[in-house]
């Protein structure tokens, strides 16, 4: 389950660097096209399995697996790469799923966000919907800010 999807956050530094609100509609309508697969493959599984509490927890401990072996040195992940890692969580991963408007992406997102938490050390991290933070992101005013 989950093949390669470690490979989500192989565009992470481009996709997170100068972060406005025009890049990160554009960013995300590429990440979908590209990863989309990943997020339905998680909301069919939820679909197929009949204790749906049990499917969330192992797509969000498999999925946490995944990117802990991707990402870990000598044991661990280093705190710079953590805190990309998890900004990028926050921003693309978590709305991705929700964007899937499936009965099930809320609670998929409440058990990797609840993996995370519990594997990575100072990671307890939220998670909002793309409209709320793509609302977030301030217009230019005048052509200034």
């Amino acid at each position: 389950m989950l093949d390669g999807v470690e490979k989500i956050f192989e565009e992470m530094q481009p996709m997170m660097k100068k972060l406005k609100k025009n890049s990160y509609e554009k960013n995300m309508v590429q990440f979908r096209e590209v990863n989309g697969h990943y997020f339905s493959e998680m909301m069919d599984y939820m679909e197929g399995e009949e204790d749906k509490e049990k499917a969330a927890e192992e797509i969000g401990k498999t999925f946490v697996d995944k990117v802990e072996a991707a990402y870990e040195k000598k044991g661990k992940v280093t705190g710079k790469v953590q805190t990309d890692l998890n900004f990028f969580m926050i921003y693309y991963t978590f709305p991705a799923i929700l964007m899937t408007h499936s009965d099930y992406a809320k609670q998929v997102a409440d058990s990797i966000c609840g993996e995370w938490g519990m594997r990575f050390k100072d990671s307890k991290i939220g998670f909002a919907d793309y409209d709320t933070i793509y609302s977030g992101f301030r217009e230019k005013i005048f052509g200034i800010f």
